[in-house]
């Protein structure tokens, strides 16, 4: 059914859209209707509707409470039914359309919550009014419904009139409404990026007030808002919002530390700006569905965003005015493992981001002098799985305006990757190991499992990506050769050597 909303009479118009409401939404109402109770779409899915956007997932409120309308939902519901969120009044339910596509459904009681305020738990009360539900919302964007089947629009804090304006706003006071859900203000932030609105002025204040109250959030529910925030279309603004409101100094202080004073000779850029441009350049340089990197990618945005967070624990004024930062890559790595962790972010990602971090400057050496095709393996080797990742990432951090110096670099990570192709087509780099495994050295050396095993194994790959394939003899010939040189010319394999000191000593010298 095609609805067009308009202002009430003696109000400004504040929006006016064609839009055709989902069949399922309409046809759940009639069923509620039917046994007595209201039924009306709320939140996002109205929000979004107004805007144009896609959703498939629909957000209902019923006057009915979980036991009156848990039949009416588990019948409507023929391709699926759950009650996880039964404690605070919703189920939910599932319909496939002809065409595959699926529509989630979740319908609440409405709420009247009280919060604790050393909890953003909420003592769930059921409520008994549309009114009263949606002014437990957290901003008036989100605060809209429409009743069904009839679709009366019902907009009792002006949220249509805000959505025309891009303005986030809360239905109630802003300080009390943060102070019920601290949570509000990350999905303040989250919104800007997403829907690229901005925050009200009084709200903006509030939240900057009041930003300490996000401790009593946990970890993971916060770690959700920046993810989804990360994975936005515009995921610079929401990030900017979240500088600006403080609370990154909370959530996220090596984000804010960023902001380096520049040094009066302009040597060195802002690093918080520099960082911002990075992020957007590593969004565009993702790829569509079947490219090796396709968008949004967690990965990418999280590496770009945190990648010279090591910067001000290692900036130093050097003679002459200028300004260093060595071994940022290194600092950086732990700093993003630390803090991602304290998020509870996957460990696999908080693995990836680390090492993209660490591995972010290992290109710029090529640009000076083209690496041989063993250089070239070990980049592609120590980058595994994240190659693609990290070429992008280099390139969105190669920021410089001087178009001969960025032209250089361009040519220098096409000519590299070109490289890199025609290498895959000769061997399978990825898959690289030592010529020789470790069963194979403990019985050439007469070794027991051990760490000079290990090492053995560690120089032959280093061996294999020097020189690519060789033959077992060959191998052989090179095992030798670099055992007895470790040590001092014994060939026995009972020697001290194989001890553990003498396994300290070469684990020392190999990675020399």
């Amino acid at each position: 059914m095609t609805v067009c909303l308009k202002g009430r009479k003696n109000e400004p118009e504040r929006v006016g859209v064609d839009f055709e409401v989902w069949p399922e939404a309409i046809e759940l109402g009639r069923l509620f209707a039917q046994e007595g109770y209201e039924l009306a779409l709320v939140g996002g899915p109205v929000r979004d509707l107004l805007l144009g956007r896609p959703s498939h997932d629909l957000d209902f409120c019923t006057s009915a409470t979980p036991e009156q309308f848990e039949p009416i939902l588990r019948r409507y519901g023929k391709d699926g039914f759950w009650d996880m969120g039964r404690k605070f009044g919703t189920l939910g339910a599932l319909r496939r359309r002809d065409d595959g596509t699926e529509v989630q459904m979740e319908v609440t009681t409405y709420r009247s919550d009280v919060y604790d305020p050393d909890s953003r738990k909420p003592e769930v009360n059921y409520g008994d009014s549309l009114e009263g539900d949606l002014s437990r919302r957290d901003f008036t964007v989100n605060a809209m419904a429409l009743r069904v089947p009839d679709l009366e629009f019902v907009d009792p804090f002006g949220g249509a009139s805000d959505l025309h304006k891009q303005v986030l706003r809360t239905p109630v006071d802003p300080r009390q409404s943060f102070d019920d859900d601290p949570l509000r203000m990350m999905r303040a932030v989250r919104f800007v990026a997403q829907l690229g609105f901005h925050i009200a002025p009084e709200t903006a204040e509030a939240m900057t007030d009041m930003v300490d109250r996000i401790d009593i959030v946990s970890a993971e529910r916060v770690r959700d808002e920046l993810t989804k925030l990360l994975l936005s279309e515009r995921p610079r603004l929401g990030l900017e919002a979240f500088v600006e409101s403080g609370l990154a100094n909370i959530v996220f202080p090596e984000i804010p530390a960023l902001q380096l004073e520049i040094d009066e000779h302009h040597r060195h850029k802002d690093v918080f700006e520099h960082t911002m441009i990075v992020v957007d350049r590593a969004v565009a340089l993702e790829t569509g569905p079947d490219g090796p990197v396709p968008g949004p990618d967690l990965t990418l945005r999280l590496a770009a965003l945190v990648h010279d967070i090591g910067k001000p624990k290692t900036r130093r004024f050097e003679p002459g005015g200028k300004v260093s930062f060595h071994h940022h890559d290194a600092v950086g790595a732990k700093l993003t493992r630390k803090r991602l962790r304290a998020l509870r972010f996957d460990h696999h990602l908080v693995d990836d981001v680390s090492e993209l971090v660490d591995l972010h400057l290992r290109f710029h050496g090529y640009v000076d002098e083209p690496w041989t095709d063993s250089a070239v393996r070990r980049y592609v080797k120590d980058a595994g799985h994240l190659y693609h990742r990290l070429n992008r990432l280099t390139r969105a951090d190669a920021t410089t305006q001087n178009r001969r110096k960025a032209a250089m670099f361009a040519h220098a990570m096409d000519e590299m990757e070109a490289r890199v192709t025609r290498l895959k087509e000769q061997e399978d780099i990825d898959a690289i190991r030592p010529d020789l495994n470790g069963d194979e050295i403990m019985a050439e050396l007469g070794l027991q499992p051990g760490k000079m095993v290990g090492l053995a194994r560690k120089h032959m790959l280093e061996y294999r990506l020097d020189n690519g394939p060789v033959d077992h003899e060959t191998a052989l010939a090179e095992l030798h050769r670099w055992y007895d040189e470790l040590n001092g010319g014994a060939s026995d394999g009972q020697t001290d050597g194989a001890s553990g000191d003498g396994g300290d000593n070469g684990n020392s010298n190999t990675n020399n």
